[in-house]
């Protein structure tokens, strides 16, 4: 039987922090070409990516597992209380970088999978799919993974994601969908100018100041039958400007907003210029509008898969997981656009910080719901 505790931790030893590989992809690959799947690197614009399948190509009936190995930086070193790269167990804790984000959900997934194939080849094909670009812009990650599986006709018929679901407790939680994600950056412009002669210049920080009310004010929705209402956070606002007598010339502000599936990238876009555009007519300003959209809403509606992966996690754990669209964005928004995708794993409480750490009898049951699955689904 394939360990998932020492998966985890060799995986954790590899410093694959974005978008270095670290080993961690090379690792992957040995343990799954010994089990027979067919891997291949998909590696684009300086990052590393893990394609295996082990069955036929283009077999009507496949299941996929997605995850990364790339991790977030450590911070500060010296409050670490153990080596963030040393996947060192406490009290039947284990603690490093990537412990729970999401070393430990990809050894899990893989090594399910590794003892699925061998003790019970299943009539079907299992793919794993596995970028060093999640943490990172996520363009040549899972991206370029579904671009190659495009270009060579391969394909998932449902995909898991392994990222970390469950807020407190093992089990309570699985995603069937993400808010969609994007930020705006505004540029200001007034004329510059003395502040004892305010009529003299044009001050751009009202206009900013105004701007960010209006759209801070807003109230975008109240939610819908799957999904928190979207909201709009104003998270900076800067001049630059170390003196006291003297007006900017320019101000920047940004906002992000998670936005439900009552909005898109474009909609939201359109309202942010038109916003822009009237309180710069309205303050004799200019406004420079950038934005970037990070992922679309996204929803895989209740159905066979979610009740597929529930009824696994509810054997393994007693407990029958919520359907849940909160947090952030994950590789999910684009495998969805590929085929219907759902997100189980672990408890996530620690990521991305320091002494980020996962309870070893985790990884164990985590393991046993994937095997779980695999076997359910080819059944």
């Amino acid at each position: 039987m394939t360990d998932p505790v020492e998966l985890t931790a060799n995986l954790i030893r590899c410093p694959s922090v974005t978008p270095e590989e670290g080993g961690a992809l090379v690792l992957l690959q040995r343990e799954l070409a010994d089990a027979g799947f067919e891997c291949t690197r998909v590696d684009r614009g300086g990052v590393s990516n893990l394609f295996a399948r082990w069955g036929k190509k283009g077999h009507a009936r496949s299941f996929g597992f997605n995850g990364h190995t790339d991790v977030v930086p450590l911070g500060d070193e010296a409050a670490w209380t153990a080596p963030p790269f040393g996947a060192e167990i406490r009290d039947g804790v284990m603690y490093g970088r990537g412990a729970t984000d999401m070393k430990s959900g990809v050894a899990a997934f893989a090594a399910a999978a590794i003892d699925f194939v061998r003790n019970t080849p299943p009539d079907g094909a299992v793919i794993l799919t596995i970028t060093g670009d999640e943490e990172g812009d996520a363009v040549d990650g899972t991206v370029a993974l579904l671009d190659h599986m495009d270009a060579t006709d391969e394909r998932m018929s449902v995909c898991l994601v392994g990222e970390p679901t469950c807020p407190n407790k093992m089990g309570e939680m699985m995603k069937i969908g993400r808010r969609g994600s994007m930020s705006a950056w505004f540029i200001v412009t007034g004329v510059q100018g003395h502040s004892a002669y305010p009529h003299r210049a044009n001050n751009p920080l009202p206009a900013m100041a105004r701007l960010m009310d209006r759209l801070a004010s807003r109230e975008l929705d109240q939610g819908t039958d799957h999904f928190d209402a979207s909201t709009l956070a104003v998270v900076t606002i800067d001049t630059g400007n170390p003196a006291t007598n003297v007006i900017p010339a320019q101000c920047s502000g940004t906002v992000n907003i998670r936005f439900n599936d009552l909005h898109s990238g474009v909609s939201l876009s359109d309202w942010l210029k038109s916003e822009a555009e009237s309180v710069a007519k309205a303050f004799g300003v200019e406004i420079e509008t950038k934005i970037k959209i990070s992922g679309e809403s996204f929803l895989t509606p209740p159905g066979r898969l979610s009740d597929l992966v529930a009824r696994a996690v509810e054997s393994e754990t007693n407990i029958c997981p919520e359907l849940s669209t909160t947090g952030g964005t994950s590789d999910a928004r684009f495998i969805k656009n590929h085929c219907p995708v759902v997100e189980f794993g672990l408890v996530g409480r620690t990521m991305h910080q320091v002494d980020e750490c996962v309870e070893v009898a985790q990884i164990h049951q985590l393991k046993a719901i994937y095997a779980r699955i695999l076997s359910d689904y080819f059944a």
